[in-house]
C-alpha cells in the first residue's frame, strides 16, 4: 500500500490549448510505450524477481509511472479545455472527441485504444529486465518527438521533465540487471 500526496510531481500549467498537441501526447498515456503500459508492466513483473532490490526497484518504478499518466492525463485535459468545435477539427482532434469528447481515454496518436499487449512479464528476470530498458528507451524517443513537433513552452517543458526520468529508469533498471549477472 501506498501512501498517496494529492499533488503532481511535476505542475502542468497549459496557458493555450492546443488540439494538436493532446492529440499527440495522448500517445505517452495509451500507446503501444506509454505510460500505461510501462505501469502495469513493472507493477505485474515484480512478482517474480529474484532480489528485493529488484523488486523494490521496480515497485518504485511502476508507481511512479502511474504518476506519470497523471501528468499527461493533466497536460492532454489542459490542451483541450474550452475547445471550440472549431478548434477541435482544425487541430485534428475531431475522431478522439467523437468517441470521448474531451475526457481522457488511454489510446495512442493514431486513434488505436490501449492494448493490454503492450505490457510484458515473461517471469524471467533477464528478459523483463531487457524488456524494460528497452521500454525505457522507447518512451524516451516518445517525448523527443512529441518536443520535435511541440511549439508551446509550457508542454516541452513538462515533456523535458517526463524525459529525463525514462532515462533515470534506464539506469536503475541497467543497474538491476548487472546486479544479476555480475
Amino acid at each position: 500500500m501506498w501512501i498517496y500526496e494529492k499533488k503532481l510531481q511535476y505542475p502542468v500549467k497549459i496557458k493555450n490549448p492546443n488540439a494538436r498537441l493532446a492529440g499527440m501526447i495522448i500517445d505517452a498515456l495509451g500507446g503501444p510505450d506509454g505510460e500505461l503500459g510501462a505501469s502495469m508492466r513493472y507493477l505485474n513483473q515484480r512478482y517474480t524477481m529474484p532480489s528485493g532490490k529488484i523488486i523494490g526497484t521496480l515497485t518504485d518504478i511502476g508507481s511512479e509511472e502511474l504518476g506519470h499518466m497523471e501528468i499527461v492525463a493533466s497536460l492532454v485535459h489542459q490542451l483541450t479545455r474550452n475547445l471550440t468545435p472549431a478548434e477541435i477539427i482544425a487541430g485534428g482532434f475531431d475522431k478522439y472527441y467523437i468517441g470521448h469528447g474531451t475526457g481522457i481515454y488511454p489510446a495512442a496518436a493514431s486513434g488505436e485504444p490501449f492494448n493490454a499487449f503492450a505490457i510484458s512479464s515473461k517471469g524471467d528476470a533477464i528478459c523483463d529486465l531487457n524488456e524494460d530498458l528497452a521500454a525505457e528507451q522507447k518512451a524516451r524517443v516518445t517525448y523527443d518527438n512529441i518536443l520535435r513537433l511541440s511549439d508551446d513552452p509550457d508542454v516541452n517543458d513538462v515533456i523535458k521533465f517526463l524525459r529525463q526520468r525514462e532515462i533515470v529508469h534506464y539506469q536503475r533498471f541497467g543497474e538491476c540487471l548487472r546486479s544479476l549477472t555480475d
